[in-house]
């Protein structure tokens, strides 16, 4: 997934893909059956909620609230649990047999079959659907027909499903994948109902799931309001009313709406509050690790990035940031300087390897200067770090690092921010390859696995490779960790495709980042999951 972005309208306005279905309500109470509503800041998605089709942070909040997949991710663990899995059996980790639980449905009574869940993948899969999140499909048989990576598309659904009966169906693989099962709570596995596909236009105006959550209304730059499903059979069922996600195009704005009341959950506290933070929300503050890493990536559809050389210049650039004075100043302990390209919430077991990045992450600013010019120099003489600038955060620490690179080099004009006014228009550009430098990019785990903060941004054509790096070695050192079933020796492998990472510079990998969130008095139970989303099912309003 990527960034957080928050947007704000002060007019109801017409949703270009998820139409508003009436105006106004923040629901800061009610909620009928059951309970009061909470509010929470937010931000407009860049695509229609189509769980194949998402991978940013803020359109994955609501598909985490508004589906149920095979898996859940354990709020407090990150281990992936069976949900509406009753089992996923194999063995040889190629060939899968997936019994779904009865029992379940949609919010519109329909049942949740495996076919749900077969027809869903397929068009997830399909070149033909144009799906964003297509690639995770990919080593199921039958992708290289239903998504070619040239010429037609010659299949329309992937040969390695089977539907055995309502609540069984086997997968086939295209290769060994023994952690395949623990990926199946990411949404983009979420079942789809049949009204799906009989009436795309209908459901994407209003997405119809199988969470604990049914979408009320989404006024597109205003809010989305969601409301509890006294109908959904699982364990988690919600234990407020419902929430009104409202859309803030200035995270201190959110902040100031918290402090005086008009607002009741806050999920990034910008940086400009932290110095404050405590003081003004005492224990209602939340400061805990988080699966998120910052980093900065590189376009290497432009060839000047691309050429012999560059990666000197891409690690001397790294060496001229100063990122323990950057998150000591700036981010007041809720950042830890990157010293590898995952995060330390893996654990070491898990594939964390402090200090893989060596010297190449640490300020050595006349190695810099040396490494910059032995590469053939800055291209184009001057780095422009484009980001959007609807937070209040990415200007401060952009300006920091500009100002960190400047002084290292001798040079007050080396580097300059380049911000874009919303986040939706930022993933556009990068989605165009219209990127001329490096430009932000910040990871939220899918999954918490090694393999999901490689594979998806620096595999060949991988679904958030937005760079578009390429690496023959990197490829097939992640194609053996795959296939390895003993996890120990996976992970090495997958640290050996890291080591790849950093010799490259492929992306320069900034800081560790803390999930943060304030509160109202109005809640309690509030928590963030290791992947910075609130918790928002198990929050009581009073």
């Amino acid at each position: 997934m990527r960034g957080v972005t928050h947007a704000r309208g002060a007019v109801c306005a017409v949703a270009l893909a998820l139409a508003a279905t009436g105006c106004g309500g923040g629901g800061s109470s009610g909620g009928g059956s059951g309970g009061a509503v909470l509010s929470s800041s937010w931000g407009d998605p860049q695509n229609p909620l189509e769980p194949a089709n998402t991978n940013e942070v803020q359109g994955g909040k609501v598909l985490d609230m508004i589906f149920r997949g095979l898996k859940k991710y354990d709020p407090r663990t990150g281990k992936a649990t069976d949900m509406l899995a009753r089992s996923i059996d194999t063995k040889d980790s190629r060939n899968f047999t997936i019994r779904v639980r009865s029992g379940w449905t949609f919010s519109n009574g329909e049942k949740v079959t495996a076919r749900s869940f077969v027809d869903a993948w397929n068009y997830g899969a399909s070149l033909r659907n144009n799906q964003k999140n297509a690639l995770f499909f990919g080593y199921i048989d039958g992708y290289d027909k239903v998504h070619p990576s040239s010429g037609r598309q010659t299949a329309d659904t992937l040969s390695g499903l089977k539907v055995v009966d309502d609540h069984t169906f086997t997968v086939r693989l295209n290769q060994k994948f023994s952690t395949f099962p623990d990926t199946l709570g990411y949404a983009a596995f979420a079942p789809l109902p049949r009204a799906f596909f009989t009436d795309h236009a209908a459901w994407l105006k209003k997405p119809v799931g199988n969470g604990p959550y049914t979408v009320a209304s989404y006024m597109k730059g205003s809010q989305m309001s969601l409301r509890k499903w006294d109908g959904y059979p699982g364990p988690d069922k919600a234990r407020n009313g419902g929430v009104d996600l409202k859309v803030y195009t200035d995270s201190n704005t959110a902040y100031t709406d918290l402090l005086s009341g008009n607002l009741d959950l806050v999920d990034d506290v910008p940086a400009a509050q932290l110095k404050n933070v405590k003081t003004d929300l005492g224990d209602r503050y939340i400061n805990t690790p988080a699966g998120i890493l910052q980093t900065f990536a590189f376009p290497y559809y432009d060839k000047a990035w691309d050429k012999p050389g560059t990666e000197k210049v891409r690690t001397g650039l790294s060496m001229a940031i100063n990122r323990e004075q950057i998150t000591e100043r700036i981010f007041h302990g809720t950042r830890t300087p990157a010293t590898d390209w995952t995060s330390p919430v893996l654990g070491v077991a898990g594939g964390f390897k402090e200090g893989l990045c060596g010297k190449a992450c640490e300020y050595h600013p006349d190695e810099a200067k040396k490494l910059i010019k032995e590469g053939g120099g800055i291209p184009g003489g001057q780095v422009k770090i484009t980001y959007n600038a609807d937070t209040g955060s990415h200007k401060e620490w952009v300006d920091a690092v500009c100002n960190s690179i400047n002084n290292a080099l001798g040079n007050d004009k080396a580097c300059v921010g380049n911000p874009v006014g919303t986040f939706a228009d930022f993933r556009n550009r990068i989605g165009q390859h219209k990127m001329t430098g490096p430009f932000r990019a910040g990871w939220q785990m899918d999954y918490p696995l090694i393999q999901n903060f490689l594979q998806p941004l620096y595999y060949t054509n991988a679904s958030s490779n937005d760079g578009k790096w390429s690496n023959k070695d990197f490829d097939k050192l992640v194609d053996r960790a795959n296939a390895e079933s003993d996890q120990t020796k996976a992970v090495k492998l997958f640290q050996q495709a890291e080591g790849v990472v950093r010799d490259n510079m492929a992306a320069i990998p900034l800081w560790y980042q803390n999930g943060s969130a304030g509160y109202s008095e109005r809640l309690s139970d509030v928590a963030l999951n290791p992947f910075s989303v609130p918790v928002y099912n198990e929050i009581k309003v009073s």
